[in-house]
């Protein structure tokens, strides 16, 4: 009975994701259109454009758009694999693939002991409710390489510092499924990796660390966390402005740049705490490397001064990876996500012009997503502490001083 009904759940988890993913790929080929602004643009415009200066042999030198590490141009050049596609086209198919694979990811270690098809349904369910963005962005390439590393890790921790450092070179963020690694064996051969690849693009390819120096003047964009106080300023006279600034519409104005400092003040803050996790956890389990670079990332896409659409990606991925363990305590952190990334496809593509206009419904959404990823950074990292760090012993109690025994004097 117990094989039978775990055949039917995974029949459904496979028709869910089959159906799901039809509906995405209809979107992105625009047999039917999405309401909204047309989010493949930025695949069949900007990707395309930084295609034809990479088939080149050099990096986009002149455009700073181009804020990523250098490995990131192989998943703009890989559309060149599928020749009789037009580009566009063959990188949909290719975030398609990426999709499917992190699903097989999932997939393959659920039949082992205490792992369950939990994190592929959060993965089939989550995935959707993003929109067409999904398949319009690198992200879920990313994603595909960071949930690699984390099945990896537990058993084969080269595998996973070498994966690790690729991602960390497709969009730095990988890096962070690090902070839970405690084999030396995963951090050498990640930098190992990581050293030899970049050595390879400096050497191969100009300006492959350009992307270092583009990000100076960036302002507070209009998703994030800190963007909430411009959003409501603008209500009480602010006098800044919203410009597309760096390929993104950001607050250009007066005190951007001291909620700029302030957001990365946070980051700085967060990196403090996940190093005191770091050196006080002493209790581990399977699955706490999962859920430590699930807290990370959670922790870091907060204080960001830029929470793009394509970042929940991230997030589901991880989070799958965590309550594919039955004993992971990231069940409510999870779907908290899940439940973000529904608010997340209402105000971008369906609601932007809301939040481009600080209205009311715009904050409104705002509000609502940038508050369950702060409640699930916040409850994920009080549930890791609590699983890995033991209590502090009871300081003794000081003893009672002894009262003096009153002697009686007979007369």
């Amino acid at each position: 009975m117990e094989t039978k009904g775990a055949g039917r759940s995974l029949a459904w988890l496979l028709a869910t994701w089959g159906v799901t993913r039809v509906v995405l790929l209809l979107f992105v080929f625009q047999v039917y259109v999405f309401p909204g602004p047309d989010v493949t643009s930025d695949v069949s415009v900007i990707y395309r454009g930084w295609y034809e200066v990479l088939r080149q042999g050099t990096f986009p030198l002149d455009d700073v758009t181009w804020q990523y590490p250098p490995a990131a141009a192989l998943p703009v050049l890989a559309p060149a694999a599928l020749p009789f596609l037009s580009y566009a086209h063959a990188f949909f198919a290719l975030a398609f693939l990426a999709d499917a694979v992190v699903l097989a990811l999932l997939l393959y270690p659920s039949r082992r002991p205490g792992r369950s098809l939990r994190g592929a349904w959060v993965w089939v369910a989550g995935v959707p409710l993003l929109g067409p963005t999904v398949y319009a962005r690198y992200d879920v390439i990313v994603t595909a390489v960071a949930v690699a590393a984390l099945v990896a890790g537990a058993r084969h921790p080269r595998v996973m510092g070498a994966l690790t450092a690729f991602g960390a070179l497709l969009k730095v963020w990988p890096a962070l499924l690090l902070v839970g690694a405690l084999r030396a064996r995963a951090w050498w051969s990640a930098a190992v990796t990581a050293a030899g690849l970049s050595a390879l693009f400096s050497v191969s390819m100009p300006g492959a660390f350009a992307f270092l120096t583009f990000q100076r003047e960036r302002g507070t964009e209009v998703e994030s966390l800190g963007a909430l106080v411009f959003h409501v300023a603008r209500h009480f006279g602010w006098q800044g402005q919203v410009l597309l600034n760096y390929g993104s519409i950001e607050f250009l104005g007066p005190h951007v740049g001291q909620v700029s400092a302030a957001a990365l003040a946070l980051t700085a803050a967060a990196f403090g705490w996940l190093l005191l996790w770091r050196l006080r956890a002493a209790r581990r389990a399977a699955h706490t490397l999962a859920e430590a670079a699930f807290t990370a990332v959670l922790l870091f896409t907060v204080t960001s001064r830029v929470i793009s659409p394509q970042y929940l990606v991230w997030l589901i991925g991880l989070a799958a990876v965590c309550v594919s363990y039955r004993a992971s305590r990231m069940g409510a952190p999870a779907l908290m996500v899940v439940a973000a990334s529904f608010v997340t496809v209402l105000e971008f593509p369906l609601g932007f012009s809301h939040i481009v206009l600080s209205d009311r419904y715009g904050v409104l959404l705002l509000a609502v997503r940038n508050g369950l990823l702060v409640a699930a950074s916040l409850t994920a990292a009080r549930r890791l502490w609590r699983s890995t760090v033991p209590p502090a012993p009871a300081a003794p109690l000081p003893p009672r001083p002894s009262r003096p025994r009153r002697t009686t004097v007979s007369p």
